[in-house]
């Protein structure tokens, strides 16, 4: 496993701190090592803590007629989080599971509102993150709403083009809300199969 970015890079990312905010903030996470098919979240239940993905893969789902659908992806330096949990301190409507070995920073939903009360700069960088998943979130709901399977995978394709190297095809297919069978027609459709040699002098 190769060595994970620092929490400095992505808490930098949000929104910069001071050196002083930055300190206080990073010596509030904890890194931990976790397997793949590890759940974060489990549907149903009220998540304690906050992830952010070093290094690794997740997944978003939930159950619906006895069936496992996918609807978000996460790779490194996305957060991982229940809304429902962090907001309302209520069940979240989500699992959240782990397809690769992955390292992850984490801190508790308790210790990170405290940050927020006790310093104004932490509590800006809160609000940015909250902004930036909302749109991250209606960004996903519209594609669901708008877009076809083939329209999705496009854009998977284009923005995520590592996601279709490292994630089961079955969960690809369930997120774009398609069988495993009609998603190799969509990829055939795009990446043809190229023109036999044979016969070429």
């Amino acid at each position: 496993m190769n060595h994970p970015a620092s929490i400095q890079t992505f808490i930098q990312a949000i929104y910069p701190l001071s050196e002083n905010a930055l300190q206080i903030m990073i010596a509030q996470w904890e890194l931990v090592e976790l397997t793949k098919g590890t759940i974060l979240f489990y549907e149903g239940k009220t998540a304690s803590d906050i992830y952010l993905i070093a290094q690794g893969i997740a997944r978003a789902f939930c159950y619906k007629e006895d069936k496992e659908l996918t609807f978000w992806f996460g790779k490194e330096g996305d957060f991982v989080l229940s809304y429902n949990s962090y907001i309302y301190d209520k069940p979240g409507y989500e699992s959240i599971e782990l397809l690769e070995d992955s390292v992850l920073y984490t801190i508790g939903h308790e210790e990170l509102h405290a940050l927020y009360q006790q310093n104004s700069e932490i509590a800006n960088w809160g609000r940015k993150l909250a902004e930036q998943e909302l749109v991250r979130t209606e960004e996903r709901f519209i594609s669901q709403l708008l877009q076809t399977a083939t329209d999705k995978y496009n854009a998977l394709l284009e923005h995520s083009p590592e996601l279709l190297q490292r994630v089961p095809l079955g969960h690809i297919a369930s997120f774009l809300g398609v069988t495993q069978v009609t998603l190799s027609r969509i990829r055939k459709k795009i990446t043809p199969t190229p023109p036999s040699s044979e016969g070429v002098s």
